[in-house]
C-alpha cells in the first residue's frame, strides 16, 4: 500500500507498525527519518540487543535479510530487522532474490518490522516485486521537492518546529540551500536550538547561525536589480568577486532566472488581481506588489531580453563561448546587462 511520509509517522507515533516497510525514491530524507525511528522507538533499549538487526545491502543477499526477519523475537513483543542502502543487496535486482521477496511478502511473520531502507533508486515497476510491494507492504516512494515547492516545505517545518519565520528568510534559505531536506532541516535546527520557543527565524539569525550574509545575498542582489539600484548591486558583485569560490554565479543564475520567468507570467497573466497573480506565479499575495513595480520597470521585451542574457552567462559560466572570462567578470557583465 502506498502511503505518505506523514501517514507512516503518524501511525508509528501511534504505536501501529506494519510487517514490511519498503521505502525508496530520489529524496533520503523520509527515508531516513522513518527508519531512524523505527530504529530508536520500535524497541526498548532493554530489547534491542537480541531483537534488533542492522544490516547493510552490500553485504547480504536477500535469503540473508528474510532469514533474519523469520527469526521469533526473543522475550519481547516484537523484532526488528533494518537494511540500510537496500539497493545494494547482491541480488535483490535478480528473479531469484524478487521471488524470495515476493514469497515472504505473501506470508510476513507478525512479530517482525521488516525495513527495507532503499535509497536513490526505485524498484522497477515493471517486474512483478513492484506490484507485490505495492499490494503487500508499506510502499513509500519519495520524489526531490521541485524548487517552487521548498518555501513552503521551510515554513511547515519551522512551524512544526515551534517558530515563525518570514519570506525573506524562507527565500534565503531556499535560494542558498536548495532541494536538499537534510541540509534544510539541519541549518533550521541549528538556529532553532539558539532561539526562545515562538521567537521569529530572522535574516539576522540565518547570517548568525547559517553564515548566509543578510546584506550581500542574491535575494539582496535580485531586489537591487529589480528597483535599480546600481550602487547597492555593485557593492553586492564586488562582495561575490573577492570570493567567487564561495559565491558561484550558477545558483545565482538559476535565482535570478526563476524570477524573471515569474515576471514573464505576470504579463502574460489574464487575471491581473493580485490574487490571480499569485496563483499564476505561484506566490504569497503579499509579494505580489513588489513585481507589479518590477514589472513597470521591465515591460515583457525587456524581460524577454533580460532571460536571452542570463542564458548566455549560464552557457559562459560553464565554459561555452567564454574564451579566457572569469566568472567574476561573467557576473559582473550580466548585472551590467540586466540593469541597463
Amino acid at each position: 500500500m502506498a502511503v505518505t511520509p506523514d501517514q507512516i509517522l503518524s501511525d508509528l507515533k501511534a504505536g501501529k507498525y506494519a510487517p514490511v516497510y519498503f521505502l525508496q525514491g530520489e529524496e533520503p530524507y523520509y527515508i531516513d527519518q522513518i527508519s531512524d525511528y523505527i530504529e530508536d522507538h520500535c524497541l526498548a533499549e532493554a530489547e534491542k540487543g537480541f531483537n534488533q538487526t542492522i544490516m547493510y545491502g552490500k553485504d547480504v543477499a536477500m535469503s540473508q535479510v528474510l532469514t533474519a526477519a523469520r527469526r521469533f523475537p526473543m522475550m519481547a513483543e516484537r523484532q526488528v530487522v533494518i537494511v540500510k542502502e537496500a539497493k545494494d543487496i547482491q541480488d535483490i535486482n535478480k528473479e531469484e532474490g524478487q521471488s524470495l521477496l515476493i514469497n515472504y511478502l505473501d506470508n510476513p511473520v507478525p512479530s517482525t518490522v521488516l525495513v527495507f531502507a532503499h535509497k536513490h533508486k526505485k524498484v522497477d515497476g515493471r517486474k512483478p516485486l513492484a506490484k507485490a510491494l505495492s499490494k503487500k507492504a508499506l510502499l513509500l516512494t519519495t520524489t526531490k521537492l521541485r524548487d517552487y515547492e521548498v518555501p513552503k516545505w521551510i515554513e511547515g517545518f519551522a512551524k512544526e518546529k515551534g517558530f515563525n519565520i518570514g519570506y525573506q528568510s524562507v527565500q534565503m534559505l531556499a535560494e542558498y540551500l536548495g532541494n536538499n531536506l537534510e541540509r534544510l532541516s539541519n541549518e533550521v535546527n541549528k538556529i532553532a536550538i539558539n532561539l526562545k520557543p515562538g521567537e521569529e527565524i530572522t535574516p539576522a539569525h540565518i547570517q548568525k547561525y547559517v553564515g548566509i550574509n543578510k546584506d550581500y545575498n542574491v535575494f539582496e542582489l535580485q531586489k537591487a536589480i529589480s528597483t535599480g539600484d546600481v550602487l547597492k548591486a555593485n557593492r553586492i558583485v564586488n562582495y561575490f568577486s573577492a570570493n567567487i569560490r564561495a559565491n558561484s554565479i550558477i545558483p545565482m543564475i538559476a535565482v535570478l532566472y526563476s524570477y524573471y520567468t515569474k515576471l514573464l507570467l505576470l504579463h502574460s497573466a489574464k487575471d491581473k488581481s493580485d490574487s490571480g497573480l499569485a496563483r499564476a506565479m505561484g506566490l504569497p499575495p503579499f509579494v505580489v506588489k513588489e513585481y507589479k513595480v518590477a514589472a513597470n520597470r521591465y515591460p515583457l521585451q525587456k524581460v524577454m531580453q533580460c532571460i536571452s542574457h542570463l542564458r548566455e552567462a549560464d552557457l559562459r559560466s560553464k565554459g561555452v563561448d567564454s574564451g579566457s572570462m572569469p566568472e567574476e567578470e561573467i557576473l559582473r557583465e550580466l548585472v551590467f546587462k540586466l540593469m541597463h
